[in-house]
């Protein structure tokens, strides 16, 4: 992972698992400590919502010795009744972008 990212207050539109989710899309090999810095959650946190996405089918784990290995099921829908049918791919799409648009392109502020 690239730079930790500063802390923020208040209500934001992802919610920790989607960012999870993400930050291991973006590298299946990541370390739990590598994606608390990045998500700004701390290592126990994680490792509960890599168990909840893993006890709903949305992530499957690997051991290679030292090293986790994370496999997504990009066809599995989201949970929640308004996304009905929409898969997980989906939502990764507009999350995870490769690493070399994200240093090129600056975001917007308005």
């Amino acid at each position: 992972m690239v730079g930790v990212p500063e802390s923020h207050t208040g209500w934001t539109f992802i919610t920790s698992h989607a960012r999870v989710l993400a930050a291991i899309a973006d590298d299946p090999n990541v370390r739990i400590r590598d994606i608390a810095a990045h998500c700004r959650l701390t290592e126990r946190a994680v490792a509960r919502i890599i168990s909840d996405l893993e006890q709903d089918g949305y992530l499957s784990r690997t051991r290679e010795g030292r090293t986790n290995t994370y496999r997504i099921e990009p066809g599995k829908v989201l949970r929640h009744p308004a996304e009905a049918g929409l898969p997980v791919a989906s939502l990764l799409s507009l999350l995870v972008q490769d690493e070399t648009e994200r240093t090129r392109t600056p975001a917007a502020h308005h």
